[in-house]
C-alpha cells in the first residue's frame, strides 16, 4: 500500500510521535518535494524529526502531467501531494486541511487525517489509547477542530 503525506498531517503525526505507525499500517510512505521543503524548513515545528524520517521518501513531481479539478486556494505541497498520489497510483493521502480534503475527494483520492490514523492504530492494536497523543497535539501549534477531537475520542471510547 502507498500513502502520500501532506504537510499538516505529517507535522501532526510527528507531533504526537506517530511516524512509526505510518509504515506499520501502510507500508510505503512518500512525499513530494514541496511537502518535504515545507516541513523540513529550518525553524518549523518537527523539522528535525521529519528531515530524518523522510530520507528516501521524497519524490519529484511533474505537475504538467497531472490534471486536477477544483484546486484553487491550495498550496504547492497539497497540489504536489495530489499529483504524486495520481502518478504513483497511491491508495491513500494523509491530509488534515479541510479544503485539501475536499479537493482530493473531488479528484477521486482516498484520504485520512492524522486523527483517523490514531483511530486505525488503536483498532489494529498498535497503540493502547489515543488521548495522550491527542493531548500532545492540543499542546502544540497544530490546529484541529475541537469538535472533531471530541468526536474522535468518543469513537475511540475514551
Amino acid at each position: 500500500m502507498i500513502v502520500i503525506a501532506d504537510s499538516s498531517a505529517l507535522v501532526a503525526v510527528s507531533t504526537y510521535r506517530g511516524l512509526d505507525l505510518l509504515e506499520t499500517l501502510f507500508g510505503t510512505v512518500l512525499v513530494p518535494t514541496a511537502v518535504h521543503d515545507e516541513v523540513c524548513a529550518q525553524g518549523k515545528p518537527q523539522a528535525d524529526a521529519l528531515k530524518a524520517y523522510l530520507v528516501g521518501k521524497v519524490q519529484k513531481v511533474d505537475m504538467s502531467q497531472c490534471k486536477l479539478q477544483k484546486t484553487s486556494g491550495l498550496g504547492n505541497g497539497e497540489l504536489e501531494a495530489m499529483a504524486l498520489y495520481k502518478a504513483t497510483s497511491a491508495n491513500l493521502m494523509l491530509v488534515d486541511d479541510l479544503r485539501a480534503k475536499k479537493s482530493a475527494y473531488t479528484n477521486g483520492l482516498e484520504t485520512m487525517g492524522s486523527l483517523g490514523l490514531l483511530l486505525l492504530a488503536k483498532e489494529e492494536g498498535l497503540i493502547a489509547d489515543i488521548t495522550s497523543r491527542v493531548r500532545l497535539l492540543q499542546n502544540s501549534n497544530a490546529y484541529l477542530n475541537p469538535l472533531l477531537i471530541e468526536q474522535v475520542l468518543q469513537w475511540a471510547g475514551e
